[in-house]
């Protein structure tokens, strides 16, 4: 325990120490997007007949910065770690592939529960919100953190630079997170749209994040628990074979 818990501090103290790059950066980006898009589309686009489009879009903020930002955190450390060699120092001590595992992914969700806080946080004059599941809110939170730091590790694990981690970002996580319904009901597209739309986990994500705001979404919230579930477990089972490997760490 002590050497999960050391690896723990050592993973939040290193992106607290520069909040204003990993926390405040990011929040002020969803900031702007909520600004610019609750400015120029909330008198054209209505969502939802008891909803307005800017109380729409909020959730979709907070969770789409929440899923980032616990990506950023474990992809970022590993490639940083690998690249300047200090991650032998990561792996001399005794702590088993399991304890590793658990302490880069609860940092990247407590990174990505900060920025998602401080979203909400800052958002939250541009439109009243309730909280009509706050248990659902939780659930999707914690399980998608989790579920995008464990991506991050294997991210991590896989890249040998920082361009590839980059391209990974770029090509992947962005389109994944952009193109889930933040911004939009998948409603309003057309069919095929739709259909590619429901094979992009992030989609369930926000959809159930969004319910459990405001009892209303286009998926049922226990369809998108499911499917969450089984991707989490999934990349779970995934990373922990590739950290018992030493998959690029010890070699």
């Amino acid at each position: 325990m002590t050497s999960f818990l050391t690896l723990l501090y050592k993973e939040v103290l290193r992106f607290w120490k520069v909040g204003y790059q990993t926390v405040a950066a990011p929040a002020l980006a969803a900031l702007l997007y909520q600004l610019i898009f609750s400015h120029v589309l909330s008198t054209h686009v209505k969502v939802y007949e008891t909803l307005s489009y800017t109380s729409f879009l909020i959730p979709g903020l907070v969770m789409m910065s929440v899923l980032q930002n616990a990506f950023a955190n474990s992809s970022s450390s590993l490639i940083q770690s690998k690249v300047t060699g200090n991650i032998v120092f990561v792996l001399l001590p005794p702590i088993s592939y399991g304890a590793f595992y658990a302490a880069y992914v609860i940092a990247s969700v407590i990174r990505g529960f900060v920025v998602g806080v401080c979203v909400l946080l800052a958002s939250w004059w541009f439109s009243p919100l309730t909280f009509v599941a706050p248990l659902w809110i939780l659930v999707f939170a914690v399980l998608g953190a989790a579920l995008m730091g464990t991506l991050g590790i294997i991210a991590g694990l896989w890249a040998d630079k920082f361009d590839q981690l980059a391209a990974f970002q770029n090509f992947l996580i962005m389109p994944l997170t952009f193109l889930s319904g933040v911004f939009y009901s998948i409603h309003s597209l057309p069919e095929f749209w739709q259909m590619v739309s429901s094979y992009n986990p992030v989609l369930y994500m926000i959809d159930g994040f969004r319910y459990g705001f405001f009892g209303i979404s286009d998926i049922s919230p226990w369809r998108c628990l499911s499917v969450v579930m089984i991707c989490y477990l999934l990349l779970t089972g995934l990373a922990l074979i590739l950290l018992k490997r030493g998959y690029k760490l010890r070699s």
